[in-house]
């Protein structure tokens, strides 16, 4: 077992790695650089069923479009959130469900997915840059919990 001494010992030296000082960046000054935000989902085709949610966008013309598809003979829409609209989207899902009185079912993945932001300069001196960054997002499928040809009233 290891004694108390060399305990504090292994904390100290694992804190002296952790402030190991990394290659330095120069800090980029916003007002020299137009900066390019890459789509962040890599999704090989855009389906039909596929809606993304977005701050921006009206939430009823959102929630209207998932009907619209729901309504049209699709039995499953999915509903992407990225950042700040992982709320709006977890919140458009909850909506669909309440809506159907409890008829459809809600299967979530959450992930954490990869942006690149690539700053351009403005200035012939300045050189191209580009940032990984990191951002969780949800990815709900909102599906039927039977299918509406089962309930028709047959003789």
């Amino acid at each position: 077992m290891a004694d108390v001494h060399e305990c504090s010992e292994s904390n100290q030296n694992f804190s002296n790695e952790k402030n190991v000082p990394k290659a330095k960046r120069n800090k980029l000054v916003l007002s020299d650089y137009t900066i390019r935000r890459r789509q962040p989902f890599n999704l090989p085709g855009k389906r039909n069923k596929d809606i993304f949610v977005t701050n921006k966008t009206n939430f009823k013309a959102q929630l209207k479009k998932c009907e619209k598809l729901l309504s049209s003979g699709n039995s499953e829409v999915i509903i992407h959130g990225l950042g700040a609209a992982v709320y709006r989207a977890c919140n458009l899902a909850l909506q669909l469900k309440e809506i159907h009185y409890g008829g459809m079912e809600l299967d979530i993945k959450t992930s954490t997915i990869s942006i690149i932001d690539d700053f351009e300069p403005l200035r012939d001196s300045m050189e191209y840059e580009t940032i990984n960054r990191s951002n969780s997002a949800v990815h709900i499928r909102v599906f039927r919990k039977f299918s509406i040809g089962g309930l028709k009233y047959q003789d």
